[in-house]
């Protein structure tokens, strides 16, 4: 009841998702770091307090409680934030307490980039930047994604690439995956 809806649920029974993904682990970087200064922080007040600052004490440790907590809420938002490709839409479904879905259609773009940075190369995460015709849309920059050629590739394959191929090259995936005996997603 309370679980954010799975992005899957968003779907059309006529499209097929070609890439489901969450951001890099690295997005989270700076919330931990911050975190864990301002619990050493706290820890090193109250260790040098005298024993008699019993208010003090329990304001620090009040404070502890909430850095805690907010970084429990901004792991929660990105584990339940999806990526999703389609072979007619680029959706991103966040929100732990209010859903939100931002959803973009594949013929609109007109222009895709995906930049790396030094770091990105070393913990293999991007920048997807989606250029559509005209007009920033909701989905313009996609930061922190892994494994950004991939789903460049991915992508520029469904927006540039040969439409007959695609539906026969999924239909033979299909096929595989029939023969094996796995469930299709539809």
């Amino acid at each position: 009841m309370f679980a954010p809806r799975d992005p899957d649920e968003y779907l059309l029974p006529t499209e097929r998702r070609v890439i489901r993904v969450r951001r890099h682990w690295s997005s989270l970087l700076w919330d931990l770091l911050e975190a864990g200064a301002l619990l050493a922080g706290a820890m090193m007040i109250s260790y040098l307090l005298p024993d008699n600052a019993g208010v003090i004490q329990n304001i620090l440790w009040y404070a502890s409680l909430f850095v805690l907590l907010r970084l429990a809420y901004f792991v929660m938002e990105w584990w339940v934030e999806r990526i999703v490709v389609t072979d007619k839409r680029f959706m991103i479904s966040s929100g732990v307490f209010e859903t939100k879905v931002a959803m973009m259609p594949i013929s609109k773009v007109t222009d895709l980039t995906y930049e790396r940075s030094v770091l990105g190369r070393m913990f293999g995460f991007g920048t997807l930047v989606v250029e559509s015709a005209g007009q920033i849309q909701a989905l313009n920059r996609i930061e922190y994604l892994p494994n950004p050629e991939e789903v460049y590739d991915a992508i520029s394959e469904l927006t540039f690439g040969d439409k007959k191929a695609q539906a026969e090259r999924f239909s033979m995936i299909k096929a595989q995956r029939a023969a094996r005996g796995k469930k299709m997603v539809p």
